[in-house]
């Protein structure tokens, strides 16, 4: 999906990944490896994109996954959860939303397969259903597994809300230990639902409905901007869990600020016009800042974030090249 991503397999330096799960675990904390194909989003440039069907639209070129490969994808999940079990980290995330690959097979705009993994939307969860299964046995019956998914695609043709509530109930019936509901996706023309302005958590309403098709706890990510927010959600019993993400950019002390005075909120960034992507430009850029102990950026930043993200991009992209021999 982009060059500089974590990559964990068995050629992976394990001692990296045992001080990342250590650190992450520091305070009590519990550090959850999301497992992640882009598939058909995959960066261009140091890959060879593939998703379910082969699309050529302008924006977006792939080519289709042939059955044999496709259908080794769980145990390649499988066996990434296993390394981070044994490396120290607290659990794992499948992640099945924003147009990442088991998305792609969920979604109708991605997935024109004609065979028992498309159509149907029976056919288009079974990859899904198939890597929940093999990592479960992977990493045996305590290590917590949770999966994200769309509570929709936001955008027409593409994976829609009953479709995602019948997933919900389909996940009841595996071992799965959470459900993280977010939306949207990097489909040509989808609106980000990150970027988008608005003063409530955005699929609180879904997460609503999924509450009578499961019992497994629900994770709601997106659009949280207040402690009210959050304790409102999980007193109605919309949700469990409360998913903070540019919350978290902005003040990463914010979980233990609001758990000792209930009127901290965050401070979010304005931006006059910014380009698109440039608000996730903003935000990455602010998280390399804290892990350098570097000043935070300024909404004034923008346009050099914006640079300084693509630079480095471009930069990730030779040191991939050159890692991978491609």
């Amino acid at each position: 999906e982009k060059p500089g991503n974590l990559v964990l397999d068995s050629n992976s330096r394990e001692d990296i990944f045992q001080e990342l799960a250590r650190r992450g675990s520091l305070n009590n904390a519990n550090l959850w490896l999301q497992l992640g194909h882009a598939g058909a989003m995959a960066d261009k440039e140091i890959s060879a994109p593939m998703g379910p069907s082969a699309l050529d639209l302008p924006g977006l070129k792939c080519g289709a996954l042939s059955l044999a490969e496709l259908e080794s994808l769980p145990d390649e999940y499988a066996r990434t959860a296993e390394l981070a079990k044994q490396y120290g980290f607290g659990g794992v995330e499948i992640h099945a939303a924003h147009g990442f690959l088991l998305s792609q097979f969920l979604s109708p705009l991605f997935n024109k397969r004609k065979d028992a993994y498309g159509g149907s939307l029976e056919n288009r969860m079974r990859l899904l259903l198939a890597t929940v299964e093999k990592v479960r046995l992977a990493v045996g019956p305590k290590f917590p597994i949770g999966i994200k998914l769309n509570a929709a695609d936001q955008i027409q043709g593409g994976f829609e809300q009953d479709e995602a509530l019948e997933v919900v109930a389909a996940l009841d019936n595996t071992s799965i230990d959470l459900i993280d509901i977010s939306g949207g996706t990097y489909f040509p023309g989808a609106p980000s639902s990150s970027d988008r302005a608005g003063s409530g958590p955005y699929f609180i309403q879904f997460a609503e409905q999924a509450r009578s098709r499961t019992t497994v706890p629900l994770m709601v990510t997106g659009g949280f901007k207040t402690r009210e927010q959050a304790e409102l959600a999980i007193e109605e019993g919309k949700a469990d869990v409360i998913g903070f993400a540019r919350a978290l950019v902005i003040d990463p002390a914010l979980p233990r600020k609001m758990l000792t005075d209930h009127s901290t909120n965050p401070m979010f960034p304005r931006f006059a016009n910014p380009p698109e992507g440039g608000v996730t430009a903003w935000y990455t850029m602010q998280i390399t800042r804290i892990a350098n102990g570097e000043n935070a950026l300024s909404p004034d930043d923008l346009i050099e974030a914006i640079k300084e993200y693509e630079d480095r991009d471009r930069q990730r992209r030779e040191v991939w090249a050159k890692h991978f021999d491609i």
